[in-house]
């Protein structure tokens, strides 16, 4: 027979602690709130700052991931009161070209909300002339201080591109924009399509800061452009040169 427990049977320990968790939360949330915090805890966020600067984006980024990977997310900036605040307006910290597979979902694996990433995707993590383009208006318009080009683990992209043959429409102009970056990992060891992966990332790295706007604002120190490689098993994100 199954047992049946009343709810006056939750004793007076069962409801302190229930009592602890609401505070806690609400101080994390306070503490959100007022911005006080710059470092980040194991259950807390800091504000962006107004003078961030590229290091400190990349900073939120990585450490955003951290709390991904450890399960200790914090989703801030996803209220409603969020989304009307910026309504009118955006000022997003970050910037990232990511593959456009389902799996890398940008703002939960860096555990960002609204009106934090600027993020533009597509397959392959390609910089096109409208990808660039869409990231200089991130960059010089929106003011992102940092751009991420994101590849992750089993790309199906890029392994069409190692494997290469004939494809439908216009899957094969995508699969040829990778090619160029298989050239260097010909003496390369390990697993050749993490490595082609990492090296589509970083030539698609270099290929953006060929745009005048993007190298503009790198001299000036206003723009970090980096490379990201996505562990789908793990949810990491490490940096690729």
């Amino acid at each position: 027979m199954e047992k049946v427990i009343n709810s006056t049977q939750i004793s007076r320990r069962n409801l302190l602690k229930f009592g602890a968790a609401v505070l806690g939360t609400s101080a994390v949330t306070a503490t959100l709130s007022s911005g006080s915090s710059s470092k980040i805890l194991a259950n807390e966020a800091p504000e962006v700052p107004n003078n961030l600067s590229p290091d400190d984006a990349l900073t939120l980024l990585i450490e955003g991931n951290q709390r991904f990977v450890t399960e200790k997310r914090v989703n801030p900036h996803q209220s409603f009161d969020r989304m009307a605040e910026i309504a009118e307006h955006q000022a997003p910290f970050a910037s990232l070209l990511s593959c456009a597979d389902s799996r890398v979902p940008v703002e939960i694996i860096f555990d960002q909300g609204f009106g934090d990433l600027f993020v533009v995707r597509q397959a392959g993590n390609l910089v096109s002339p409208e990808e660039t383009g869409s990231l200089e208006f991130g960059t010089a318009v929106l003011g992102c201080k940092v751009v991420m080009i994101l590849g992750h683990e089993r790309c199906g992209a890029v392994a069409a591109a190692l494997k290469g043959g004939e494809f439908p429409g216009q899957i094969g102009r995508l699969v040829a924009a990778i090619a160029p970056a298989l050239a260097t990992i010909q003496e390369q060891n390990g697993d050749p399509l993490a490595n082609a992966v990492k090296a589509n990332v970083s030539w698609q790295v270099n290929e953006l800061k060929k745009s005048p706007v993007i190298s503009d604002l790198i001299a000036q120190g206003k723009l970090k452009v980096v490379g990201g490689y996505y562990d789908l098993d793990t949810g990491k994100v490490e940096l690729v040169n």
